[in-house]
């Protein structure tokens, strides 16, 4: 026999990678968050496909527990969910000047203004779909998206020049912080000042914004300064807290079968590149999930850390991650191909977390559940509270509390 495989029990495997979204995480995390800002009503974000746990599913959940408004980037995203059926308000704020932003007005979504070009798309679009209700977005300290402090006041009196006119509503005025996950960071102050001035601006010509928001999940948590009228929760609906301030509940479980095991004998390379050799007689199980299925190569090979459960214990994947597979040292245990490896989820049975991918990548936990490729399974659990189903799948949406008339 070669020195590679002295044994091979390859058999039919009926299971597939899955990624399992907890409903009743997020629900909880939503109320939990909610109670740090109880002067602020709270935006669900659902960007990215709910952070990669469903947005409608999430979106209608988020609802039922207490937020009153839902956020997301593109106009496509928005649509998607008045598609799905949530009738709730919803924030879109990044998107091309030449997106469909009629569509987006038609369909009653809150559209975010960042430049005086924006502006006049939107104020365009509004001559034919009808008035668009928008927050104008102001750069508070990243230099990324919304207006730089010198474009301000001209795009607030251009607003208010659209707004007499009957084509637009400015209902808002939004900021977003860049190191709010430090919360002693002296930039938080000058993004908290910046954005106060904002505001005075606005008003000085004329506007009366309903909503002003510049939290995100970690100033929501660590800031009240920052919560005015409305904050904006992503990353916490599913159990990350950037600030690492709070203990919420992971929300997503990732799953995989281990589709063969082999016993290899002492002096045996491991994957692409040979960076493992066994150093003793072991069984090796392979999973079939890599860097395609979002598995992050780099927390692989032979400084790698990276480790799941199997059979109650936390099994070394050694060898390279390579685009479809991984390989896991199983030991002597007898584990058999068609048993299930926990690659993550909350903790509770010692199985990694997304937090400890995100370590072991050198990352964030943002990264590793967004990054879950299209070939997983995916299901929800903890949803018997609701009822009215989605109209995309056999998943399940809020009544009334997820559901509204567009205006």
């Amino acid at each position: 026999m070669s020195a590679l495989a002295i044994e091979t029990r390859p058999v039919a495997v009926t299971s597939r990678p899955t990624l399992t979204a907890d409903l009743a995480a997020v629900a909880a995390n939503t109320r939990d968050i909610a109670a740090h800002a109880p002067g602020a009503a709270l935006m669900a974000v659902v960007k990215a496909d709910g952070f990669g746990h469903g947005a409608a599913e999430v979106a209608v959940t988020a609802l039922a527990a207490g937020a009153t408004r839902l956020g997301v980037t593109s106009v496509d995203e928005a649509l998607a969910l008045r598609a799905a059926g949530v009738g709730a308000p919803i924030l879109s704020w990044l998107n091309p000047v030449d997106a469909d932003y009629a569509a987006a007005v038609a369909a009653g979504t809150d559209l975010a203004v960042p430049s005086r070009d924006h502006l006049d798309a939107v104020v365009a679009a509004a001559t034919t779909a009808g008035t668009a209700h928008v927050h104008l977005h102001l750069d508070t300290g990243l230099a990324r998206d919304g207006a730089p402090l010198a474009e301000w006041a001209r795009l607030c009196r251009a607003a208010r020049l659209a707004e007499q006119r009957g084509l637009l509503r400015v209902d808002g005025v939004m900021g977003h912080l860049a190191c709010a996950d430090v919360p002693a960071d002296p930039s938080n102050a000058t993004g908290r000042t910046r954005f106060a001035w904002g505001v005075e601006v606005a008003r000085a010509t004329g506007l009366r914004p309903a909503h002003r928001h510049l939290a995100a999940t970690a100033a929501t948590l660590t800031d009240p300064r920052t919560h005015h009228t409305l904050v904006r929760v992503g990353a916490g609906l599913f159990g990350i807290d950037p600030s690492g301030t709070v203990r919420l509940r992971p929300a997503l479980t990732l799953t995989a079968p281990v589709v063969s095991v082999r016993r290899v004998r002492a002096g045996t390379p491991v994957g692409y590149g040979h960076t493992w050799t066994v150093t003793a007689a072991t069984h090796l199980g392979l999973l079939p999930l890599g860097y395609a299925d979002g598995l992050p190569r780099s927390a692989s090979g032979p400084d790698g850390r990276a480790e799941v459960l199997v059979r109650g214990r936390r099994r070394r994947v050694v060898g390279l991650i390579s685009m479809d597979q991984a390989v896991v040292d199983l030991g002597d245990d007898a584990v058999s191909p068609g048993e299930v490896a926990t690659v993550f989820g909350p903790g509770d049975d010692g199985e990694p977390t997304a937090a400890d991918w995100a370590a072991w990548a050198g990352t964030i936990e943002h990264e590793i559940v967004t990054g879950i490729g299209g070939r997983v399974t995916r299901r929800t659990v903890g949803d018997e509270h609701l009822h009215a189903p989605v109209r995309r799948g056999a998943h399940r949406t809020a009544g009334p509390t997820g559901l509204r008339s567009v205006r």
